[in-house]
């Protein structure tokens, strides 16, 4: 097996192009929340893209290939696609691009967070610019295994990483960074770090989603954003104090969720409750809790709990476009034994039910209902399990002319706190696709083998 590297061909700041405001935006309070303060990394896998583009033109009689014109009409009308299959731009000129053009819409992303008032952060929209980085590896996406973990290229040879001479923005005050790195098959992958203060998984997409939309050609975004922070609760409570995190060396293991399997569990369910409708979300987190309580031994009357966010915009009805944060915590607890000793779709009905509980926690915490109790705080011992939900944000429908990603997802789980991340299997699986840092060698191979039980 040869060295695998990736070579950085040009980086710096992408600006606006066109003028932007120059002021100083509000932070809500969910953005301002101290554990949002940082650089979130994916990677969005764009498989080879000379599958996608139409034949050659066909020889004319006179045995001379077909002139031009008859060669422009038979590319894709995609802006993009057209520019690339003609030899004009690399997937990352096309990027740098759209997102110059994207930056005059979304141009709170081309600022940097500053904090003139303490615990008061906010945005300033100073047209920086998003760090941009260009890089071609010397391999194909096949040779890195698509970049399944273990990753076969490090992770900083796949988002930007600018030292302060390049980039004097310290990293948790800037807002986005984007790399292109392009692989000798023809396909390349986006590395993206979105600042969560600025915006949530949902919000981060959507501003992806711009950048494809004009990358494709389209005069404006199909989704205008809204900034609306100040139009945003803010009750007066504290958050509370950063927790202490434990040191846990914990295990990677990936499991895929076939939809056949996860539409056997939905039928089980929709039969034991009368027709009641559940999501595939709902039934692997449920089968999570499940295992990894039975693997992990808790102790009888230990409290085993299960945490994930669901977006609250329809409970807080924001406009159409925020890209804000707007989650929520959803809390499931119960004694372990209870959770070890119940079925799938008995657990599949205690996570409905903590979720029927969000809309009136969201309007409760809104409106100061809480006794000055911070519901986002959190606690990060080993019976507990932090779920990220991937799969529905909107990463899977980013095309910049070139079809969407057969894959797209974090980099790399939390190292620190036992977390799993859901999302769609890649492409051509069909399915759901649970990332898991959330037990310990010792308990590794039994969560495993009951993690894999059952499916088909």
């Amino acid at each position: 097996m040869g060295i695998f590297t990736v070579t950085k061909l040009s980086e710096g700041p992408v600006r606006p192009s066109a003028a932007t405001p120059s002021e100083t935006l509000p932070l809500a309070w969910v953005d301002r929340y101290p554990t949002h303060r940082g650089l979130v990394e994916s990677a969005h896998i764009y498989r080879d893209v000379a599958h996608m583009l139409p034949p050659a033109p066909a020889p004319t009689a006179e045995g001379d290939q077909a002139g031009d014109d008859d060669a422009e009409a038979a590319l894709n009308p995609k802006k993009a696609a057209k520019e690339v299959t003609s030899n004009k731009k690399s997937p990352a000129a096309v990027v740098r691009c759209a997102l110059a053009d994207a930056l005059v819409h979304y141009y709170p992303f081309a600022g940097r967070i500053v904090e003139d008032v303490p615990g008061r952060p906010a945005v300033l929209c100073s047209a920086d610019g998003v760090y941009f980085v260009e890089a071609a590896a010397n391999c194909t996406l096949a040779d890195v295994n698509f970049l399944e973990r273990p990753l076969l290229l490090a992770k900083d040879q796949l988002v930007p990483c600018p030292t302060p001479e390049l980039w004097p923005v310290e990293p948790h005050n800037s807002l986005a960074m984007i790399q292109v790195t392009t692989f000798t098959c023809g396909g390349f992958v986006v590395g993206l770090r979105t600042n969560h203060a600025v915006a949530d998984g949902t919000g981060a997409a959507q501003f992806l989603n711009a950048v494809g939309d004009l990358a494709r050609g389209m005069p404006e975004p199909r989704m205008k954003p809204v900034w609306a922070r100040d139009r945003y609760p803010d009750p007066d409570i504290k958050p509370g104090p950063l927790p202490e995190l434990p040191v846990l060396a914990l295990e990677y293991i990936a499991f895929d969720f076939p939809t056949v399997y996860l539409d056997k569990l939905k039928s089980q369910h929709a039969a034991s409750t009368g027709g009641k409708i559940c999501s595939g979300f709902d039934i692997v987190i449920a089968k999570l809790w499940q295992c990894r309580t039975r693997a992990i031994g808790a102790a009888p009357g230990a409290e085993v709990r299960l945490c994930f966010f669901a977006s609250v915009r329809h409970v807080l009805k924001l406009e159409h476009g925020y890209y804000g944060n707007a989650i929520f915590p959803v809390k499931v607890s119960a004694p372990a034994e209870k959770v070890a000793g119940s079925s799938v779709i008995e657990l599949v009905g205690m996570v409905r039910e903590a979720k029927r509980r969000v809309a009136d926690e969201c309007l409760s915490w809104a409106e100061g209902r809480t006794g000055g109790r911070d519901p986002f705080q959190m606690a990060f011992d080993y019976e507990s399990v932090y779920v990220s939900d991937w799969s529905k944000l909107g990463f899977c429908d980013v095309d910049y002319g070139y079809g969407t990603p057969m894959s797209a997802g974090p980099l790399v789980n939390c190292d620190l706190i036992s977390s799993v991340i859901v999302m769609r299997a890649p492409a051509p699986l069909v399915g759901t696709r649970l990332l898991a840092s959330c037990v310990t060698k010792e308990h590794a191979d039994d969560f495993a083998r009951r993690m894999r039980e059952d499916l088909i």
